[in-house]
């Protein structure tokens, strides 16, 4: 089947199939507060019934979310048309034939009016809006690309297109002009491959979709060109346009009216051409206060469109899809847009637009970090809690004796020769003589010293300034003093004994 675009020539229109389906809407960035629930009156005699109209191609591929977990209110859910007037309220436009449509307040989130809210249509270029909010951020808008021959190649008959010319380089804020202002799907698929190819780029507009609880969305292409199973709401294309314009670069794009584009390459002259694109939405330009945001049509869809508009500080969002015949799509977009800067604050809302779901936040869950340099390891901090600065004092002192006393008796049973090297612990402590401390700790050991000189540092037992150094001095003359001191009660003992009375 082949699609169409708005701006293809009128001879080609002119023999298309009539189109079974169409999706209109105009849409701004909002907030969403909670949902009111109000009345439903019945539905407009301007509006038929969904189950007196016939179904749209594409609808089987889903259908409207339950009513027990519509997204964003119950009301949305139901197929007539949903409004809740106050007194002085002025009546909805008496002609709205889209199959399914919504206006909401862009700053509150709140959903004014709707119909079919959540019926699932082909979007058509629409769904543009969605391929930009998801890749448009990854590429600086300065970068070149060279276009490859492949990346070129799988356009469907009939692609709108805004002439992109294989092995030549383009900047990423041009091909992002050829998407927006002239639906070009060639534009579409080279940004894809940039991206990592068309199959990764529906992948992730899928999880994007999914992230802004956009359930009634069902990805198959990037570009919205009619694709079995490829649908979207009203609601889901109003939350995209909404995501999107919070996007500087998203929301200069889709206001731009006209732009010049890079042509081919003239081989006579070495020279680049260009030409003029200008944006197929008909109402930017024309109806007061619009900001834009997509358009599009295909035989499948029919007539699309997507945009916003501000006055007197507000900003509405408004979704038009299938009305009965393309033209109209615009006209009921206004009217709808003209009703709802009328209806401010004259109207209690039906529903409201949700937020993007966040990711659960990574930062909460511990990290493990290796220990800072000069820091103990962990087994050490926790033994170090356990014993106390008593007890690795005492620990410390009776090592030093035991070493100080093996060396002693290794020096009366042989010669003197240098001792290896002690580890020892931050701060000079020698290492534990146990063997499960021995893993867990980074030893420093000072280098070797020339033969004939003294050791320097913390290093040997027994050097000047090793643990055995002024420790040993003074353990020795302590000793000494107790030996005296025995040797000499031993003596006076001994005396005692030896007279007798």
């Amino acid at each position: 089947m082949q699609q169409r675009s708005p701006h293809v020539s009128r001879r080609a229109r002119a023999g298309r199939p009539a189109a079974a389906g169409a999706v209109a809407v105009l849409v701004l960035a909002a907030g969403a507060p909670a949902a009111f629930s109000a009345p439903s009156p019945s539905p407009s005699p301007s509006s038929p019934s969904p189950s007196s109209a016939p179904a749209a191609p594409g609808a089987g591929a889903g259908a409207a979310q339950d009513a027990a977990a519509v997204v964003g209110g119950e009301r949305l859910g139901r197929p007539a048309v949903q409004v809740a007037p106050r007194t002085g309220a002025p009546e909805l436009p008496a002609v709205l034939t889209g199959r399914s449509w919504l206006i909401a307040d862009a700053a509150t989130g709140e959903v004014l009016a709707a119909r079919n809210a959540h019926l699932p249509l082909p979007p058509a270029s629409t769904l543009k809006m969605l391929f930009a909010d998801t890749v448009l951020p990854k590429f600086d808008r300065t970068l070149e690309h060279r276009v490859a021959p492949a990346e070129l190649a799988a356009l469907g008959a009939g692609s709108s297109l805004v002439g992109i010319k294989e092995n030549l380089p383009y900047r990423v804020e041009d091909l992002w002009r050829g998407v927006f202002l002239a639906s070009g799907n060639d534009a579409v698929h080279v940004l894809s491959h940039m991206n990592g190819g068309l199959a990764r780029t529906v992948a992730q507009m899928q999880e994007r979709a999914t992230a802004l609880q956009a359930r009634d969305t069902r990805v198959v292409s990037p570009e919205g060109y009619d694709q079995d199973g490829q649908v979207s709401s009203a609601y889901d294309l109003t939350l995209f346009a909404r995501a999107g314009l919070r996007n500087p670069d998203f929301r200069s794009y889709c206001a731009t009216r006209t732009a010049r584009f890079p042509g081919a390459l003239d081989k006579t002259t070495g020279q680049r051409s260009a030409f003029d694109i200008a944006n197929t939405d008909r109402l930017l330009g024309k109806y007061p206060g619009l900001i834009g945001v997509k358009n599009g049509y295909t035989t499948n869809a029919g007539a699309t469109f997507t945009g916003a508009a501000e006055r007197d500080g507000r900003t509405l969002l408004v979704t038009v899809m299938h009305p009965e015949q393309q033209s109209k799509v615009y006209d009921e977009a206004a009217a709808l847009l003209d009703w709802g800067f009328a209806a401010a604050g004259k109207v209690e809302p039906v529903g409201r637009l949700v937020e993007e779901e966040t990711a659960p936040d990574a930062s909460a869950a511990p990290a493990t970090e290796a220990p800072a340099s000069g820091v103990l390891p962990h087994a050490i901090q926790q033994a170090d809690h356990a014993l106390g600065p008593t007890g690795w004092t005492a620990l410390a002192f009776g090592t030093a004796l035991a070493l100080w006393t093996a060396g002693r008796l290794r020096t009366r049973r042989r010669p003197h020769t240098a001792t290896p090297a002690l580890p020892v612990l931050p701060g000079g402590l020698p290492v534990p003589p146990r063997p499960d401390y021995a893993p867990h700790i980074a030893y420093s050991v000072p280098a070797r010293t020339a033969p004939g000189t003294a050791p320097r540092g913390a290093t040997a037992v027994g050097g000047a300034t090793a643990v055995g150094g002024s420790t040993r001095r003074r353990l020795t003359r302590h000793a000494r003093s107790l030996a005296r001191t025995t040797r000499a009660r031993f003596g006076a003992t001994t005396t005692r004994r030896g007279r007798r009375p």
